[in-house]
């Protein structure tokens, strides 16, 4: 069974809990990680969630997001969920900014994470499980900055404040 780690605001461990069990009208706060894997075209692997999934079920997202286990970096988590999400492996993977996040779906079930930002880069297609990914494509940068902005209530809300994060840091030359 996957457990989520329970933290303070200091992102200090307050204990574990089962990861289908976190996830209410009033999740506390726990870690989280976001991965933005791009192909040697500099296209981004946006994904679906599967409509299945208790938070956001259908939305649009980043690559893969998930959960660090107890004592586990969020570069390894990272890389254990797009081999289980997406069946893909990336060369390696970084965290390049902070996020914090609390945000509610349409049904009244929270977020609340802790959820640093990686990027990673990858040349396979993905062979999704369709339990967790309902769709995935390439997109150009550029193209998925527009649509986050223009399409909002296609994609999960931390995807597209982080995709902020990420061109006014990571991508700012």
């Amino acid at each position: 069974m996957e457990h989520v780690v329970l933290v303070d605001d200091y992102n200090k461990v307050l204990g574990t809990a089962p990861k289908d069990t976190v996830h209410t009208t009033d999740t506390p706060l726990h870690r989280g990680f976001s991965l933005f894997v791009f192909n040697r075209d500099k296209e981004l692997l946006v994904t679906r969630r599967a409509y299945t999934k208790k938070t956001f079920p259908g939305k649009w997202t980043n690559t893969v997001c998930g959960h660090p286990q107890l004592n586990e970096a969020p570069e390894a988590a990272a890389l254990r969920r797009l081999k289980d999400e997406l069946g893909m492996t990336a060369g390696s993977v970084r965290v390049v900014a902070p996020y914090r996040y609390k945000v509610a779906d349409i049904h009244g079930i929270l977020e609340n994470e802790i959820c640093p930002i990686l990027v990673g880069y990858a040349n396979d297609d993905p062979h999704p499980n369709i339990a967790e990914v309902g769709q995935w494509k390439w997109m150009p940068w550029r193209e998925f900055l527009t649509e986050t902005a223009n399409l909002p209530d296609e994609y999960s809300p931390w995807c597209i404040e982080e995709a902020v994060i990420l061109q006014s840091t990571y991508f700012r030359k």
